[in-house]
């Protein structure tokens, strides 16, 4: 396996540990998808500029968890080359709604990103549940080798309280 993977961290809803999240997705790419070879970056980006995102790239009004361009689509090599972009206020937002850890969350999106890089779909219910089964399966599987709450931390303080 070979490849780069850069982080591109533009947010300041919490503070990231940027060498262990670059540990858990390389895990990722290499253990449970076993590509061949990757071209990633992964942005951490806040709710105004993945709304701009949404409305720009995709037609979507607001923010969303996870957005990903893939630029190999349609490669026959087993390349993932694409870029990530990872909402923060959606994963500490959505912690709360479903009460488990915004890193874990962050975790769950960027295993999201990394299935439609590997080909799959969630366009249609049978396809959605498919990967929601793997994404799933790998969540579980990281967080038995990472200890995904060193990830990092969040001040709680009023803005996030209003996410």
């Amino acid at each position: 396996m070979s490849g780069t993977l850069c982080l591109r961290n533009r947010q300041r809803v919490c503070r990231i540990e940027a060498r262990l999240l670059r540990r858990i997705v390389r895990h990722l790419i290499a253990r449970q998808l076993r590509a061949e070879q990757f071209e990633l970056c992964l942005h951490l980006v806040e709710a105004p500029e993945m709304a701009r995102l949404n409305e720009k790239f995709l037609g979507h009004g607001g923010s969303t968890d996870v957005i990903t361009f893939n630029y190999a689509e349609g490669s026959e090599t087993k390349i993932l080359q694409g870029d990530i972009f990872i909402c923060l206020d959606e994963a500490v937002a959505q912690a709360r709604r479903f009460r488990t850890a915004w890193q874990s969350e962050l975790i769950r999106y960027a295993i999201h990103a990394l299935l439609h890089l590997s080909g799959f779909d969630d366009s249609r219910p049978a396809e959605r549940r498919k990967m929601k089964q793997e994404e799933n399966r790998l969540l579980r599987e990281a967080s038995r080798v990472f200890d995904f709450q060193s990830l990092g931390k969040c001040a709680f303080g009023k803005r996030q309280s209003a996410i």
